[in-house]
């Protein structure tokens, strides 16, 4: 079957719509010029930023007098048409006029084009307002410096809350190299607060970024160099990131940077704990120091140590004439959360182990911390005389005018952490106000 001669023209015309179409749909401005230097082409960005319209530079020969300065003109066409004599591309920054007079500066990046016999036939030229490089080139370098060891921890995250790409920083916070983690789940590197991350990003993806940033205490999966834990408070940021080429706003992913400020939250935590204890000591002081009955005075000092301090509070008191024993003087109920009170009908010896804690704090004349061993056990504070499910002890001598008067011991539940030697500190502080108000009441025993 014989084509039509209308073919040919068909699919010339058609080419040259879809030439139009690319030329018209780039971001870029673009004109060519012949062999000649008349203008063969002229897209909508040109249009734009010169406001020269197609019409009126299609077929004109060169940019003289129109686009250019005349006093440019020569340099500026020797330039572009230079690049018919070399492959690739040729780049030049030059300022150009626009229609109302005005002279806009350039980056122009320029290329021969070859006929169908292979030689050179004209040349394209691609151009684009200098300042718009400028911010394109910034955006690269602020991308590239992100990326590569910023001071804060900078990570991608896709549409299913995978990291994709990971910052040097934020490899060094998550344990892991920089590759390790793209395309993992969170959880494989956080476990505790990993359910509050994830919510924060789905909340970016859907609603945008929050206000402001946040803190969250996390834990890292796997154990710290001494086996502990690894908990650490980050200071978030987060950003949506959507797609410039889409009409409507296209979700990629969420932008999250982060800052670890695990030891200034710890610093002011710390600080705020010390603040706290000073003025419960204070008050304390000021309230036992209205008790006529120094066992009331000791209790007072009691209940005021035992405040985001302990669960229960337990005095005991030397038996006269034998320190080796001791009488239980006071103590908190092991039900319900109560104050620290006498207890009546006292007067028998305590059942004590040897080895005991609160002996060997009255043997030390200091503090001795006891644990539960894991798994816990309801023997461990039953064996010892301490409410059921204590897991963490902290016992304390009482000394007044030189001598041994009993201990005092604090106990903790299995939900919270362990004594540690700031809270022993607090606890012999506390320990030396209650001996001071005992020794008071009568003579000291031994």
């Amino acid at each position: 079957m014989t084509a039509s001669k209308s073919e040919p023209t068909l699919a010339a015309t058609a080419g040259a719509e879809l030439l139009a179409a690319l030329l018209d749909g780039m971001d870029a401005a673009l004109c060519a010029f012949g062999a000649d230097g008349t203008v063969t082409h002229w897209n909508r960005e040109a249009v734009r930023i010169l406001g020269w319209s197609r019409e009126e530079a299609v077929g004109r020969r060169g940019l003289a007098g129109w686009a250019v300065r005349s006093a440019d003109a020569d340099e500026v066409q020797k330039r572009l048409m230079a690049a018919m004599g070399v492959p690739g591309r040729t780049v030049h920054d030059m300022a150009l006029l626009r229609k109302d007079g005005g002279r806009v500066l350039v980056r122009t990046q320029s290329a021969r084009v070859l006929g169908a016999d292979g030689e050179p036939a004209g040349v394209y030229c691609a151009f684009s307002e200098v300042h718009t490089h400028i911010d394109l080139e910034r955006s690269i370098a602020l991308s590239e410096a992100l990326f590569d060891d910023a001071s804060w921890g900078v990570v991608l995250v896709d549409v299913d809350l995978r990291p994709t790409v990971v910052n040097a920083y934020a490899a060094r916070a998550l344990s892991a190299g920089q590759s390790t983690p793209l395309g993992r789940p969170l959880g494989e590197l956080v476990a505790d607060g990993v359910a509050e991350l994830e919510g924060a990003l789905r909340h970016v993806l859907s609603e945008g970024a929050p206000r402001g940033v946040s803190e969250m205490w996390v834990t890292l999966v796997g154990a710290g160099p001494g086996g502990e834990p690894r908990r650490r408070c980050w200071r978030n940021g987060f950003m949506r990131l959507a797609s410039p080429l889409a009409k409507e706003p296209v979700p990629l992913g969420v932008g999250w940077l982060f800052h670890d400020v695990t030891e200034a939250k710890l610093a002011e935590q710390s600080a705020d704990l010390l603040r706290f204890r000073a003025g419960q000591l204070h008050r304390a002081g000021r309230a036992a120091a209205e008790c006529e009955d120094p066992m009331t005075a000791a209790t007072v000092y009691a209940d005021f140590a035992l405040a985001g301090f302990a669960d229960h509070v337990l005095l005991d008191l030397v038996e006269p004439g034998d320190r080796k024993r001791l009488v239980r003087a006071a103590a908190t109920p092991e039900g319900t959360p109560g104050p620290c009170v006498p207890v009546m009908g006292g007067g028998l010896p305590l059942r004590y182990a040897p080895g005991h804690p609160a002996l060997q704090a009255v043997d030390r004349a200091g503090s001795v911390l006891a644990g539960a061993p894991a798994p816990a056990s309801e023997d461990w504070p039953r064996d010892r005389q301490w409410p059921p499910g204590t897991a963490h002890a902290l016992c304390t001598a009482l000394r007044g005018r030189g001598r041994a008067l009993g201990a005092v011991t604090f106990l903790r539940g299995g939900s919270r952490p362990a004594f540690d030697r700031a809270d022993a500190v607090y606890a012999e502080t506390m320990a030396a106000l209650m001996a001071s108000a005992l020794a008071a009441g009568g003579p000291a025993t031994g």
